[in-house]
């Protein structure tokens, strides 16, 4: 078990080492490499409710919003959260091989087309709102439809026979 207690966010520091891990220090002087910064609500508000955490998962550090991170730590932890997170977001869905699973999905996303095996329709989940939905592919890469309503047409009527 640790000795150290969550800290308040003021006076606190963070860097990076020359291997690329996080260490984050108290206005004490103590420190604890490894912290990782996690989302506590990463799709429905992910500016909000950040954490620093230590390699067992203990919080170390908690800021009720991103704006609350002091610069230049802010930047890292945006960094860091960027590189950890990788949530491609459906624009339009150009094509599907079938409408049984498991079929193949030809989607538009915010990082350019590809590809994906959807598995089965429990793959397709709806998230926060009825719109918004997560499908998790066969490598369980986790694509977000932000708005189910706001596809065009032809997306909306693949979606319709998959829900």
């Amino acid at each position: 078990m640790n000795d150290w207690t969550p800290m308040p966010q003021a006076d606190c520091q963070l860097e990076r080492t020359a291997f690329g891990e996080l260490v984050w220090t108290s206005p004490q002087g103590q420190r604890v490499p490894g912290v990782v910064p996690v989302r506590a609500f990463p799709i429905q508000a992910p500016q909000e409710g950040i954490s620093l955490v230590d390699p067992e998962g203990h919080e170390v550090v908690w800021y009720a919003h991103i704006d609350a991170i002091p610069e230049p730590a802010r930047t890292l932890v945006e960094e860091e959260l960027a590189r950890r997170e990788f949530m491609p977001v459906i624009q339009r869905i150009a094509a599907v091989s079938g409408f049984s699973t498991p079929c193949t999905w030809t989607v538009d996303t915010d990082r350019g087309r590809t590809e994906f095996v959807l598995r089965g329709d429990e793959d397709i989940r709806r998230i926060g709102s009825a719109q918004a939905l997560l499908i998790a592919d066969a490598h369980g890469i986790h694509y977000l439809v932000p708005d189910q309503l706001a596809l065009d047409a032809q997306s909306k009527r693949v979606l319709d026979r998959f829900l």
